[in-house]
């Protein structure tokens, strides 16, 4: 966390400020009004676009804004140590997230299929299986974690399967995402752990290649473009990608939504007697408690809405922010489970938008219909034990709730 807390927003922001982690929600109405794109030196140039017009247009915008560096807070290694990227097995990034054209458009092709509607159709059995086995631990016992015993347990079990990587790993797997992404400003930690997590995906490489599954590592081994076949290099990008990617946007979201739900009564009572909602109901969780944020790096000098973008600066896109505008939505504050208008930008914009929109969609409304058809009531047991992580992905990390 920062050591000098935030006076002024417009001029210093800090999405690692406790305050913004905490609550940014009026932190972003106020920037609409005063000074929609904020701007920071704290951890080199960055701007911070709060308007959904304009993370919207930037996001579309592959000209101007590379997705070369999408991270928020910048890697920096151990004191004593320098960064080689000669010697990277990440080379290529983790494609597609951080690739451009054409790099981009052939990687983010074959995780596609994955994800597709019929493909996470049949992932719906085993997740409601997941969903079950996690609840029967603890819906006797009148009390949970319904982060750490429940949402945070859930995807990173489906990933798995989908990696064709053991399950029971799953514990290794939550704290490995949790040091890239919570830890950003430990670079003792997350060089350890990035160096962890390459090596198990290196050796998992290896291993699929003498014994190839019904997995997409496999899959992805197996597979050519234009005649090749896809460097290890680029597949070792693309599967740790869907592990930091597809876990902890997902549990974040599943978290968010039961907190939501243990704090607003009459939201949950409409839930389990109106389960016909459910779809709309989950849109509108996506859009109120969107938990990504992602950067850009501007390519060239630019002027965009009257900000001196320099080339080299970052542009935070929050998502979040930008569906919580009221030029966007109606009364935005307001968590309406009918809201039928609801273009939300939870799953980002662009080129870019999320591949795996319907893995995410799918496993959020399994989870809180689990949930509620086991536990249909229940709180918090104590709120002033709820904490957030901010940065890239913000989301509960402890939720006590008793039932």
């Amino acid at each position: 966390m920062t050591t000098n807390p935030v006076s002024e927003w417009e001029t210093d922001f800090d999405v690692l400020d406790p305050a913004y982690v905490k609550d940014p929600f009026p932190i972003w109405d106020q920037l609409r009004t005063s000074c929609p794109i904020a701007h920071t030196t704290r951890r080199g140039r960055t701007w911070l676009p709060t308007r959904y017009e304009d993370v919207n247009s930037i996001a579309h915008d592959i000209a101007h804004f590379s997705s070369s560096d999408v991270g928020v807070i910048p890697f920096k290694p151990p004191d004593g140590e320098e960064l080689d990227e000669s010697e990277d097995p990440l080379e290529y990034g983790l494609p597609p997230i951080s690739a451009d054209p054409p790099l981009h458009t052939w990687t983010r092709r074959l995780i596609l299929p994955w994800f597709s509607h019929r493909r996470v159709s049949s992932y719906i059995p085993m997740t409601r299986s997941i969903c079950e086995m996690l609840l029967s631990r603890f819906s006797s016992s009148g009390h949970a974690d319904a982060a750490v015993d429940y949402a945070q347990q859930i995807p990173v079990r489906v990933i798995a399967h989908i990696l064709g990587v053991p399950e029971e790993m799953s514990d290794t797997f939550t704290g490995w995402v949790r040091d890239v992404l919570e830890f950003a400003e430990n670079p003792e930690k997350r060089s350890d752990t990035n160096g962890a997590l390459v090596q198990f995906f290196l050796d998992q490489l290896e291993l699929r290649k003498k014994e190839p599954g019904d997995d997409l590592i496999s899959s992805l081994l197996q597979t050519e473009v234009e005649g090749e076949p896809v460097g290890d290099g680029v597949i070792l990008g693309m599967v740790v990608l869907l592990l930091i990617a597809g876990v902890d946007t997902t549990w974040s979201s599943i978290g968010s939504s039961l907190w939501h739900l243990a704090t607003n009564p009459e939201d949950r009572k409409r839930l389990v007697t109106e389960p016909e909602i459910m779809p709309l109901a989950i849109e509108e969780l996506l859009r109120a408690y969107s938990p990504v944020t992602m950067a850009r790096v501007v390519t060239e000098d630019v002027e965009y809405q009257g900000c001196p973008m320099q080339a080299g600066d970052k542009v935070l896109l929050s998502f979040s922010a930008a569906n919580r505008d009221p030029e966007a939505f109606e009364e935005p504050e307001s968590v309406d489970l009918g809201r039928k208008h609801n273009r939300h930008l939870a799953f980002g914009a662009g080129i870019h938008r999320c591949a795996g929109s319907n893995l995410a969609r799918m496993e959020l409304q399994v989870a809180v219909e689990e949930w509620l058809k086991v536990i249909p009531d229940f709180r918090l047991s104590n709120p002033k034990e709820v904490t957030w992580a901010g940065g890239q992905v913000r989301g509960p990390r402890v939720l006590p709730v008793e039932f």
